[in-house]
């Protein structure tokens, strides 16, 4: 009964989707309708430099602003942590009607601050942002023999020892006749307007426009002042204006005002409203980019299929060879032969600090279930560059959820290690619940405290820290607190073989077996590398990062190499007689957190160079140490469990006294 009424709720869905329309259209990313003369507003977002990494409020600077006063637009938990601020502005159009000179302000002379601040920010080079029905403005500049796009445009140029203001927009805007009938009434008129079908006959409504492309050419105009007189906001322009990017004529002064005005020109495009991203995603180097990931997933492939195909003839001759001798050889073998048979009773020894790995292989469980998540979501297209903030909103919520697995693995590794003793799981429970979070939240209040002593927009509120740490001690820790009520009951997993009382010594080595941990760590980064320099030009030059289905297969394979590195180590180490294996595990594909973050200083030096400051390097740094630790504790819990099961598997093969 129960499977016949899901079916018939599977298909109630399925005909709402069909009746919906030809198209499917992901949350946060539905068309908009306009007909002819409708008002279209365009609304700012924070200004931004990739030389500061520090975003400031557009009003932070002397612009025009809206006659009905600055107004913030509703925004998630993600846009407020990235730093996005976005208002209205005073930029109005009407649909499909063509404006040119239109005067929008002049501002009160220019103080000695605002001055002084005006030449600082296009020094620090800072973007305008502007955002028309959620696309962002585009700019085109032509750079030998290609064009090159922009998000954006600059807020002047200092030409010499003089400071030009950009106070002219020439604006582009790319329509597409609308064309589906079924769904010809939009609701609300925020960026995400809900779509409602309509059961009327096609051609019955008014025909109207959707946007499909915002392109913004900023100018610098020398103003008549006679032509201001009597001009209101809106106003015709009395004297033509020729905007020409290629030229410079009227720098900022101080006690001087600024006098801005626009045009805009609309264009009809054969852009369909689901494509009108494509302007952003194709990126310069596409091909080298594709070429790069698949190039480096063949050749690390090749290598852990080498390394795999080895492993196991290793180990499984010496299972075999082992199997096949009576009793009495295999007391003459375990007395003669070295290697991992003599550590049988101190394999399954507990490690030093073993509550604290407990704790780390928690968080880890919880930060790589976050990330498999959260990658599987980008890839399926819900958390499209279109919806602002989604990725980092969705990361957050999915962090908190698997606060139960964390638990659950941490305190049922922790009775394993104590042979079923299941006294303290609340303790660690607790740990797990503060571990990383609390590194984070150390990290991110002192890294705000240097946002807020700039005014920085990138600076969280104190309302929504507020709100941060209600989540974590609301939901996150009660949930972990489940998950290790959970693992405390459930069964701890029992070793194959008894430790002995007195520890082995282990044989001196001929090199240090933290320098093979150490060392492992390349081949991981080797799968990652190329993909980490897209993903930091995303977060730090302000490139739109979308090739999420490349991510989910190099994350795949990223965490079948850390398991097949830290496998491949445990076994060398246990061949040795070193049967410390444990945090070596753990380590042996954490470490590529150690090159992952030398690269990031390698990026810091040669490609964000004009990086200025060292509050903007401290802001990296900072942001940087977060993202390694994360990486850290997702691979080495990879590598760990893996080496677990894998010690757990050998010597459950062998019957060993």
């Amino acid at each position: 009964m129960d499977s016949f009424v899901r079916l018939k709720i599977w298909g109630f869905a399925l005909l709402l989707i069909l009746q919906s329309g030809d198209g499917f259209y992901l949350p946060g990313s539905y068309p908009h309708k306009y007909g002819i003369g409708d008002t279209l507003s365009v609304k700012v977002n924070s200004i931004t430099s990739i030389e500061t990494e520090m975003p400031f409020s557009y009003y932070s600077l002397p612009f025009c602003r809206p006659t009905e006063g600055v107004k913030d637009s509703a925004e998630n938990l993600g846009e407020i942590l990235m730093g996005d601020r976005i208002e209205n502005s005073p930029y109005k159009f009407k649909m499909y009607t063509n404006e040119t000179e239109i005067f929008l302000c002049q501002t009160k002379p220019l103080s000695a601050d605002d001055f002084k601040l005006m030449k600082k920010r296009i020094d620090e080079m800072y973007q305008v942002n502007l955002i028309l029905d959620n696309l962002p403005a585009i700019r085109y500049t032509k750079r030998e023999s290609f064009m090159v796009r922009w998000t954006g445009y600059p807020l002047g140029i200092k030409v010499q020892d003089a400071y030009y203001l950009f106070n002219h927009l020439k604006f582009t805007v790319l329509v597409h006749k609308y064309e589906e009938a079924n769904m010809a009434r939009v609701m609300g008129t925020g960026d995400a307007a809900e779509m409602i079908p309509t059961g009327g006959t096609p051609g019955s409504e008014t025909p109207g426009y959707m946007v499909v492309g915002f392109e913004v050419v900023p100018c610098n105009f020398v103003h008549n002042a006679k032509s201001l007189k009597d001009v209101k906001m809106y106003g015709k322009y009395k004297s033509p204006i020729k905007c020409d990017p290629t030229t410079v004529a009227l720098p900022i002064k101080e006690n001087e005002p600024i006098v801005f005005t626009y045009e805009v020109t609309f264009q009809e495009s054969d852009i369909k409203w689901p494509s009108r991203w494509d302007a952003y995603l194709k990126m310069e180097g596409s091909k080298v980019h594709w070429f790069s990931i698949m190039n480096s997933m063949m050749v690390i492939t090749f290598l852990a299929g080498i390394v795999l195909v080895i492993f196991l003839r290793t180990v499984r001759r010496d299972l075999t060879r082992y199997e096949e001798l009576d009793k009495e050889a295999q007391a003459q073998m375990n007395e003669e032969l070295s290697g991992w048979k003599l550590v049988v009773g101190d394999v399954f020894r507990a490690p030093t600090n073993s509550a604290l790995l407990c704790v780390m292989v928690g968080n880890g469980v919880q930060i790589l279930g976050m990330a498999v998540a959260t990658v599987l979501f980008a890839a399926l297209g819900f958390m499209s560059p279109a919806s602002r903030g989604t990725l980092l909103t969705g990361m957050l919520v999915f962090f908190m959820i698997l606060g139960i697995a964390a638990g659950y693995a941490a305190v049922r590794l922790w009775r394993t290690m104590g042979c079923g003793d299941g006294k303290g799981w609340a303790s660690v429970s607790w740990k797990v619940s503060c571990f990383f979070p609390g590194i984070a939240f150390v990290i991110l209040t002192t890294l705000n405290f240097l946002l807020w002593g700039s005014h920085s927009t990138g600076a969280i509120p104190f309302s929504l820290f507020v709100v941060l740490i209600l989540l974590w001690f609301c939901i996150s820790v009660p949930l972990t607190l489940i998950g290790g009520y959970f693992g405390a009951r459930a069964p701890h997993i029992e070793y194959p073989v008894r430790t002995n009382q007195i520890p082995r010594e282990i044989p001196a080595q001929k090199y240090p077996s933290w320098l093979l941990v150490l060392g492992a760590g390349t081949l991981p980064f080797g799968t990652l590398f190329i993909e980490l320099f897209f993903i930091m030009s995303s977060i730090w030059m302000g490139r739109v990062y979308y090739v999420f289905g490349f991510l989910l297969i190099v994350f795949i394979l990223l965490v079948v190499v850390c398991a097949e590195v830290s496998l491949v180590l445990t076994y060398m180490h246990l061949c040795v007689e070193d049967w410390k294996w444990w945090w070596k595990s753990f380590f042996a594909s954490g470490s590529v957190a150690i090159y992952i973050f030398l690269y990031s200083i390698n990026y810091l030096i040669f490609d964000l160079k004009s990086l200025s400051g060292p509050v903007s390097a401290t802001l990296y740094l900072g942001y940087s140490l977060l993202m390694v630790l994360a990486i850290m504790l997702a691979t080495g819990t990879v590598g760990f469990l893996s080496s677990f099961w894998f010690v757990h598997y050998l010597f459950s093969s062998v019957k060993l006294d």
